[in-house]
């Protein structure tokens, strides 16, 4: 795996898709709204959806269904859907809890940076143990323009008082992967619902198969997984029959 061009001094994660498996869960939220209100939906709505601020999905939506679109009506139903879910569904994504035991190891400061509104990443975190792990939490408020602007990344930094170039932001969307690069930071996608880009890995300083994964940038080997391990038998035997 490629490693940073420079050893971080921060981590600022973001939170839905990255920390949090919620991103499938906001997928079925937003279909059942959907299909509640008789409205045809497709991946173009709902993968356009992920990483962007509720000004930026309300364009999108009333793009799509017409301007007179009742946006903020959606948005009750289809909040009130993943609101049910998570109370069963909610989980933390793989490797988690063993980087940020591994950020402590070190004493890295970490930041969360999401487009969710401060109330919903207190209940989130809260619930799955995790919300005091971190130093700082930018949510939806604290900046003038949300991702793929700089200003949420921006805002992070300064809470840490670490400068953008010395921060690894840790991404799952694309929208996510443009706001840290534009803000000058070592971008890391870790891919969810979408795969990259050929323009968006031009933006990241790594794409990283997991969290887990992400351990490697600090010094700590990382099991492989069992594809790599198939790919290591298959290479392994076609240079025997070479």
């Amino acid at each position: 795996m490629s490693m940073l061009p420079r050893p971080p001094k921060a981590v600022i994660f973001d939170m839905d898709g990255l920390l949090l498996d919620t991103e499938i869960l906001y997928r079925q939220s937003i279909i059942a709204a959907a299909q509640d209100a008789g409205l045809p939906i497709g991946p173009s709505i709902y993968e356009g959806m992920l990483g962007r601020p509720w000004v930026s999905i309300a364009e999108l939506l009333r793009d799509h269904y017409g301007q007179d679109f009742q946006a903020d009506l959606f948005r009750a139903a289809w909040l009130a859907h993943f609101d049910r879910l998570t109370e069963t569904e909610l989980r933390l994504k793989p490797g988690v809890v063993a980087l940020l035991d591994l950020l402590d190891e070190h004493k890295l400061p970490r930041a969360v940076c999401t487009s969710s509104a401060h109330f919903q990443v207190e209940h989130h975190l809260g619930a799955l143990g995790i919300l005091d792990r971190f130093h700082h939490i930018v949510a939806h408020g604290d900046y003038p323009r949300g991702k793929p602007a700089p200003d949420p990344y921006l805002a992070a930094a300064e809470r840490l008082g670490i400068a953008p170039s010395d921060c690894l932001a840790l991404e799952d969307s694309y929208n996510g992967i443009r706001s840290a690069a534009s803000a000058g930071m070592m971008a890391v996608m870790v891919p969810d619902m979408l795969s990259p880009t050929d323009e968006i890995r031009a933006l990241c300083a790594v794409v990283a198969e997991s969290l887990d994964h992400c351990c490697a940038f600090f010094g700590q080997e990382v099991a492989a997984s069992p594809a790599e391990v198939g790919r290591a038998i298959k290479d392994t035997v076609l240079r025997r029959n070479q």
